[in-house]
């Protein structure tokens, strides 16, 4: 499909998404039916509201690629987790990285590195509290997050390789397409100082993300990511989990370096809360 410019995102393509949003909405059967994905004029998938409806994506902190989560009374976290995932003692891990699993899990509350403002790459992104906005741009597109250090993340829909010679970063260089109504991201050129989930799934520098994100109806996002990492894991593996909308949600002025609302996480010796370089 060719690219959709920039010009699209104009009050009279708005006005057009509204339509198709309510056309559609109109021929809904039954009280409990979801209420279907927006679209564009050109009829592509919308990963954002519609016009006059304010909200955003809310990553929950029970998602994850792996495993269960429960909170510290035992009730599970787990339920916007794709049915499909693997269990932890089915992820093939290394033995080291299994190891650092471990050893984190004791400790994520205070030694993620997002708790001390430093962003958040890959899957982590997308189960950070407080929401995130998604700007498709049609030769790119920009993941906002609100509950981090104002990052953002750029996908580029308009090359289909990247640089011979990428760097490692907190986000690494993605290239985008569509296969039908599902957004496709393949990112290389990751640095190892975050967490691929909250609770310390690790990589290395030579993680290859492949990342599927859908709309299967108006109130929710399903995300899965393929780990293609030779450095921690004896073979690729997938994962992930269902990210709800939230209406009414929206940015606000959250200055992580300022207004660090996860401080008190943050526990024990001195030197253990000083920031990561």
């Amino acid at each position: 499909m060719a690219q959709r410019s920039r010009a699209l995102i104009t009050a009279a393509a708005l006005g057009a998404l509204a339509t198709i949003g309510g056309s559609a909405l109109s021929q809904e059967t039954g009280a409990n039916a979801p209420r279907p994905a927006p679209r564009w004029p050109d009829g592509h998938i919308s990963l954002t509201g519609p016009p006059g409806e304010i909200g955003n994506w809310d990553g929950r902190p029970g998602s994850t690629l792996a495993g269960k989560m429960a909170n510290s009374d035992g009730t599970g976290l787990d339920r916007f987790n794709l049915p499909t995932n693997l269990s932890i003692d089915e992820v093939p891990f290394q033995p080291w990285a299994r190891k650092l699993y471990d050893e984190r899990q004791a400790t994520y509350t205070k030694d993620d590195p997002h708790t001390r403002c430093k962003p958040s790459g890959g899957p982590r992104m997308f189960h950070t509290p407080y929401g995130f906005e998604i700007l498709d741009l049609g030769d790119e597109i920009i993941f906002l997050s609100v509950g981090a250090p104002h990052s953002w993340r750029e996908v580029h829909m308009d090359r289909k390789s990247h640089p011979e010679n990428v760097g490692h970063t907190w986000f690494g260089d993605s290239i985008g397409h569509w296969e039908g109504d599902t957004l496709v991201i393949d990112t290389v050129g990751f640095n190892d100082k975050f967490w691929l989930t909250r609770e310390g799934i690790p990589h290395t520098e030579q993680l290859h993300l492949i990342e599927r994100i859908s709309r299967p109806d108006f109130n929710r996002l399903r995300y899965e990511a393929t780990i293609d990492d030779p450095g921690a894991y004896t073979a690729p593996w997938s994962g992930g989990w269902y990210i709800p909308w939230v209406p009414g949600n929206e940015p606000f002025d959250y200055l992580c370096q300022e207004n660090n609302l996860d401080a008190a996480h943050m526990v024990g010796p001195a030197a253990s809360v000083q920031p990561q370089q």
